[in-house]
């Protein structure tokens, strides 16, 4: 394949998260290699639990739909690191409340016996804020405040939604972020 074949094929696996939104199970749990791992604000573990998981999320209350942009995509062989923008909308319709929260996947993917899939799979947020779409509701600030800013009313809907949110996520520029990113490099520079 040609690198831009390659970059092509990597634009369409960030793309495939609209699977998620749309109930696909066997083509979600196809964007990731076996070994996979994932860890987001509701879920740390292999793929294939996270599909489950999703499975689950998506017969509940709670609906959320991902609005995915143009990858940036750093290549190193079969390798590479991707971050692409992504605009998370979940609502809760017993609750009649929402979030909407913009960040960005920060993806290893990798090409293995001629197929590229994701390896592992973080998100580091930007910006958060509530929806309500049938007005004003009770929110729990102490809740809210429990979370960093950048996607503090994610957690604290889908913590109420029954998806608890621990520990602390990578946010724009902090550490976790940092961390990520200079382990990517490390990995992408590696010996295969």
């Amino acid at each position: 394949m040609t690198t831009l074949e390659d970059r092509t094929e990597i634009a369409q696996l960030m793309n495939g998260w609209l699977h998620r939104d749309l109930g696909r199970w066997d083509n979600l749990a196809a964007l990731f290699h076996d070994d996979a791992t994932i860890e987001i604000t509701w879920f740390k573990g292999t793929a294939a639990e996270f599909v489950a998981g999703s499975r689950r999320m998506g017969s509940s209350d709670l609906t959320s739909r991902h609005v995915i942009g143009a990858p940036m995509i750093t290549m190193r062989g079969n390798r590479a690191f991707v971050e692409t923008p992504v605009m998370i909308v979940g609502q809760h319709k017993t609750l009649h409340l929402g979030a909407t929260s913009h960040g960005r996947m920060l993806d290893r993917v990798e090409k293995r016996g001629g197929r590229w899939g994701i390896v592992e799979r973080h998100c580091s947020y930007d910006i958060s804020s509530f929806d309500y779409p049938r007005g004003p509701v009770d929110i729990d600030w102490r809740m809210v405040d429990a979370h960093p800013t950048e996607y503090a009313p994610l957690a604290y809907l889908l913590t109420v939604a029954g998806y608890p949110v621990e520990g602390t996520f990578p946010t724009r520029f902090s550490s976790l972020e940092t961390k990520i990113r200079s382990d990517a490099d490390v990995w992408l520079n590696e010996e295969v």
